[in-house]
């Protein structure tokens, strides 16, 4: 974190090193290639720039790069939209001018909260590129009540996902969570990489967890714009979620999660009955932030 001419190498190089020679349409010469998949030379003849200068920018020298030049190296490289993005970040980051950008908001302002309020039926709550989770409705609290149990705020998906023993029960598909989560986290770098509260976050899950470390080095990112979520809540048991993560306008690196079951579903009806129990025990879900609408000053840790 924070050193973006090493981002860009490691991504351009580890990019690079996944695509052979035939996938690429080269012919391959011999069976003894010194690197894994493309040379760099093949990615400059292929992009249209020369070796020297695709070397200089798979050193970290992105700064001043052209949109065209992007546009090639995302073509060679066969990098899909999030991938593509992320270079476009790095190339943005590696110039002085993204270093003074402002840092992701820690906090929503109070008509965030009553929209969530206003969605009574589904479970909903908005998070920050970091994963915090700054606000969230009655359900969604409900929902996430094992993440919500935490001691540490703000309250964090992936340090749950990666830290918290409960996570591996919580989530169905674990591995997948936290592939995605990693990936997630990686694209927000590349869009803040000074951003001081993700360093730290970063550095607490290298520290503390191998599997993140192992994650983090793949240099993989991810959207989570919508898809399926498995979960398997305390009280209601297995749930198969569809879920929904939008971007809000008025809120700049905020999105909002909205989670759903088709009506008449075995979830759905899961739903009715997490409902129901979230409606007596709404006094042990911590509130994620400072502009909770319901303090609860018995908050329940590990």
């Amino acid at each position: 974190m924070g050193d973006v001419r090493a981002d860009i190498k490691e991504f351009l190089s580890s990019r690079r090193a996944r695509i052979s020679p035939e996938e690429a349409g080269l012919p391959a010469y011999g069976g003894n290639r010194r690197v894994a998949g493309l040379r760099r030379e093949e990615v400059a003849m292929l992009a249209g720039v020369s070796v020297d200068y695709y070397v200089r920018l798979e050193r970290g020298n992105l700064a001043g790069a052209s949109e065209s030049v992007l546009d090639a190296l995302a073509r060679t490289l066969k990098l899909d939209e999030a991938e593509r993005e992320h270079l476009f970040d790095l190339a943005r980051a590696a110039g002085p001018a993204r270093r003074n950008r402002s840092k992701p908001s820690g906090t929503v302002r109070p008509e965030v909260q009553q929209v969530l309020d206003a969605m009574a039926d589904a479970p909903a709550w908005v998070r920050n590129g970091r994963h915090d989770i700054l606000a969230a409705n009655r359900m969604g609290r409900a929902l996430y009540a094992p993440v919500f149990k935490s001691a540490h705020r703000p309250v964090n998906t992936t340090r749950f996902t990666y830290l918290d023993p409960a996570a591996r029960e919580f989530w169905r598909d674990y591995d997948q969570i936290a592939n995605d989560a990693a990936a997630m986290l990686r694209l927000e770098a590349g869009r803040h990489p000074h951003d001081p509260d993700l360093i730290r976050l970063v550095g607490e899950l290298s520290t503390q967890s191998e599997l993140f470390r192992d994650r983090w080095a793949s240099r993989d990112v991810v959207f989570h714009r919508s898809g399926l979520k498995r979960l398997h809540h305390p009280v209601v048991g297995d749930l198969d979620l569809n879920y929904q993560s939008m971007e809000l306008p008025s809120e700049p690196g905020l999105v909002l999660n909205v989670y759903t079951a088709p009506a008449g579903s075995p979830t759905a009806d899961a739903l009715q009955l997490l409902a129901s129990w979230a409606a007596t025990h709404d006094d042990e879900f911590a509130e994620p932030g400072p502009t909770a609408k319901h303090p609860q000053p018995g908050r329940s840790t590990e």
